[in-house]
Parts: C-alpha cells; sequence; structure tokens
C-alpha cells in the first residue's frame, strides 16, 4: 500500500488481519466461550467485524465504548460493562440498557449496597479479586460475595474474576502463575453453587486466556466460564511475547524519518502523543526492519538506534507496531481503514471518556 498522502504520525487498522486474527480466536475457545473485551478495538468498524464472525457477547469498560457497541451489535447480544461505575456513569448506562431493550447489559459490583442502588433495567456481575489487587471483593471473603449476590436478585448474570495482569515468563510459567489464582476461585466458586444458579463466570485477558481455557477445573463448574481477551483484535509487542499465541499485527502507527541527530540515530515523528509508552521501552518496533531499536519517546519524536548498516533517509514511511496497542488507539481520533480494497478515514469513535451527564 501506498502512504504518500498519509500525514504522519497516522493510525492504520487492517481490517484483513482483523478477520484472520478473530477468525484464529474463536478456533482457539470458540464462540460460547469468547466475551471478548472491545476497549483495544474502539472502532465501530472493528466492532461489526467481531459480529460478522458470530460474537454476541462482549466486554467493555467505559460508558463511551459501551454506546457504540450497542449501536453495533443485534438484540440477542450481551454486553458487560466490566468496570465497578460510580453515579452519573451507571445513569448513563441504564438509559442505554433502556434505549436498546433486546440487549442484555450489565455492570460490576463489589459492594451489596451498590448493587442495591444500579438502577433497572442494569445487570450485575459480581466483581472478584483474585490477586491483581485492581477491583473486586477478594475471592475468599465468600460472606460478602453472598450478600452480593442476595441484594443483585434476579439481576445476578454471575462472577467476574480478572487474572489478566499475568505478562511475564513462558507459557508454561504463566500458565502456573494462573493457576494459582484459579484454585481459590474454583474453591469459592463451588461454595456459591451449593446456594445460588451462577450463570456465568468470566476470566482472562490475552496473556492469560489460553492457560484458562486449558483449566479443566472449569468444566466441572455448572456455571459457564468464559474468557475475554481484547488485544489479540489487533495484536502488539507484548502479545507477540506469548508464544502460544499467533496473531498477526493488525493496527500500526505510520511514521516518518524526520532527523538524523547523530550517527547511528534516526528520529520518527511518532512519539508519545501516537504510540503509547506506559508499558516501557521499546514502546514499538519498526516492522521489517529489525535492525532498529526504538529508543524512549519524547512528545513528538522517536528516537531509534541502528543495531547495523545505514539510518534510513529522512522522509522515509515506516510502520510502528505498538508495544501497548489499547492506549495506542485510544490516542488517535481518526485511523486509516484497509478493507482489502481500499483504505478509508474512520473515527476512533470509542476513544476516550464521556464527560458529562444528558438531561
Amino acid at each position: 500500500m501506498e502512504f504518500d498522502r498519509v500525514i504522519t504520525p497516522a493510525l492504520f487498522i487492517d481490517l484483513v488481519a482483523v478477520r484472520r486474527n478473530v477468525a484464529r480466536l474463536v478456533a482457539m475457545a470458540g464462540l460460547e466461550r469468547l466475551r471478548p473485551h472491545v476497549k483495544t478495538s474502539k472502532l465501530a468498524r472493528t466492532f461489526a467485524e467481531l459480529t460478522a464472525a458470530g460474537l454476541t457477547r462482549f466486554k467493555c469498560a467505559t460508558t463511551r465504548e459501551a454506546e457504540h457497541l450497542l449501536s453495533v451489535v443485534e438484540d440477542g447480544a450481551d454486553v458487560l460493562v466490566a468496570y465497578p461505575h460510580q453515579g452519573p456513569a451507571l445513569t448513563k448506562l441504564a438509559a442505554l440498557a433502556t434505549r436498546h431493550p433486546g440487549v442484555r447489559v450489565s455492570v460490576l459490583t463489589e459492594d451489596a449496597a451498590h448493587a442495591r442502588a444500579v438502577p433497572a433495567p442494569l445487570g450485575l456481575f459480581v466483581d472478584v479479586n483474585v490477586g491483581m489487587n485492581r477491583t473486586g471483593v477478594p475471592v475468599d471473603r465468600i460472606e460478602i460475595i453472598e450478600r452480593i449476590i442476595d441484594a443483585a436478585g434476579a439481576r445476578f448474570g454471575g462472577v467476574h474474576a480478572y487474572e489478566g495482569h499475568v505478562h511475564s515468563g513462558s507459557s508454561a510459567e504463566r500458565a502456573a502463575q494462573c493457576h494459582e489464582a484459579y484454585a481459590p476461585l474454583i474453591a469459592a466458586m463451588h461454595r456459591l453453587e451449593e446456594r445460588f444458579v451462577v450463570p456465568e463466570l468470566v476470566t482472562s485477558g490475552t496473556p492469560s486466556f489460553a492457560a484458562a481455557l486449558a483449566y479443566e477445573p472449569f468444566a466441572e463448574l455448572t456455571a459457564i466460564h468464559r474468557v475475554s481477551p481484547g488485544t489479540v483484535v489487533y495484536d502488539d509487542l507484548r502479545t507477540d511475547t506469548c508464544e502460544e499465541l499467533e496473531f498477526e499485527s493488525a493496527a500500526q502507527v505510520i511514521a516518518r524519518v524526520v532527523s538524523h541527530p547523530a550517527p547511528g540515530l534516526m528520529t520518527l515523528d511518532a512519539g508519545s502523543k501516537a504510540l503509547a509508552a506506559e508499558a516501557g521501552d521499546p514502546c514499538a518496533a519498526i516492522l521489517d526492519h529489525p535492525e532498529f531499536v526504538a529508543l524512549t519517546p519524547s512528545e513528538e519524536h522517536l528516537p531509534c538506534r541502528a543495531t547495523r548498516g545505514e539510518v534510513l533517509p529522512l522522509g522515509t514511511v515506516v510502520r510502528l507496531v505498538p508495544r501497548h496497542v489499547c492506549p495506542t488507539v485510544n490516542l488517535a481520533e481518526s485511523a486509516l481503514v484497509w478493507d482489502g480494497e481500499a483504505i478509508a478515514v474512520e473515527p476512533v469513535s470509542s476513544r476516550a471518556h464521556d464527560l458529562w451527564l444528558e438531561d
């Protein structure tokens, strides 16, 4: 593809690669066990690719993601807003659920009073902390979880547990870390199923979902176990370190060489305003040019060091694979989207956050 007309830096989405990635995901897990997270996807065009593949259950985090996802899915779909929203955000989500009565919309809760206060028609999943210490009720506090389920009543949709921050180590090492989190979760689920009908258990982001799919005790539960990877739809450098996953880069940042500040160094015009930098260095890799190593970016600049050979000429267009694609996509207002025939400019409609509850 030619990028001569592209003003860089620019987010580029390859829908052909997205389709292959989604097909691989469905082949690994099956439609029944998938509830992918759309925090990575962000574009309505990509949401449509997920629904075209037969997916009907989704996770999201923000009210904006929920709004744009609901505008794409069909009746019968199921959307879990996997975040412990408070205040006006819950009011907005309830309004969205009312506007889309054919779609089940649920939120997370970790408190009985909060569960009672969540407005109808929102469903409720109990959020359980299995060691990430991000959100949720500690997994061994069964009495609290039971009180929340009692408070949720008929709106209780299941249990949500997240162990997706397990990034380091080999596949076997990550699986072992995940299994440490799953053992007390399984024990808690067996306790809960003695008293309640638990329709669903949702676990696992991208680095851990393969380990979860292979964990046999999940099959012993009455609840349906589902996994919720999201990054795999676009892939990134962190996903590529998971040797058990075979996905391809479908989201890149187009950049140009703008400076040769010193021998063996070149600077690209895609800094931390175009590439997420919170996950460490290198924040990106140049596609098809492994001889260059990206150094720490500043706002508008990405210095790269040549490990061999010469730097690229000024004005050279390159494609960058981000280390962490989710916040990289969130940085862009619009994206260049290739559907296999033509490139179009599409808004990254689910980026950022809503600020105000409208009357």
